[in-house]
């Protein structure tokens, strides 16, 4: 399940910059078919992240275990099994609501340029959260677990 987490979390974030870049430039354009199914395909692989995420932190060894072995207060004394437990999730599940919040003015009755802007708007603060959120290889967290840059692969 990690393999796949991984090569999610690539394509959501190349799907998300695509995103933000398209409705950053052609924010005074009309919003069209294309803008809403990239926005789409970004909100589909986001749901599946989640789901694979939250089946790993249920099963795997980074999440609900630790909190039921260590309880809260041991969970939050350790940094690496917060940033797991609770701050990568949290930040995800943060991310991937806003995504949903964006998604839902591609279908809304009004102008175009706001549409662009609430999209590129929601998207944007989404890729930063996830960027923030993300256990990578230079973070004090991806070190102490040996996260590489593809994990799994």
């Amino acid at each position: 399940m990690l393999h796949l987490h991984s090569l999610l979390r690539w394509i959501i974030l190349i799907l998300l910059l695509v995103a933000v870049i398209r409705n950053f430039t052609d924010r005074h354009k009309a919003f069209t078919p294309g803008h809403k199914k990239v926005a789409l395909f970004t909100l589909i692989c986001a749901d599946l992240l989640l789901l694979v995420g939250l089946y790993q932190w249920v099963v795997g060894d980074w999440g609900l275990m630790h909190i039921q072995n260590g309880g809260m207060s041991g969970v939050m004394k350790n940094p690496v099994w917060r940033f797991f437990a609770i701050e990568h999730f949290a930040g995800m599940l943060i991310a991937i609501i806003l995504i949903h919040v964006g998604y839902t003015y591609t279908k809304k009755n009004i102008s175009d340029s706001i549409k662009h802007k609430r999209v590129l708007l929601y998207y944007g603060l989404a890729l930063l959260i996830i960027l923030i959120s993300i256990p990578w290889p230079f973070r004090e967290v991806g070190q102490i677990t040996g996260r590489t840059w593809f994990p799994g692969m």
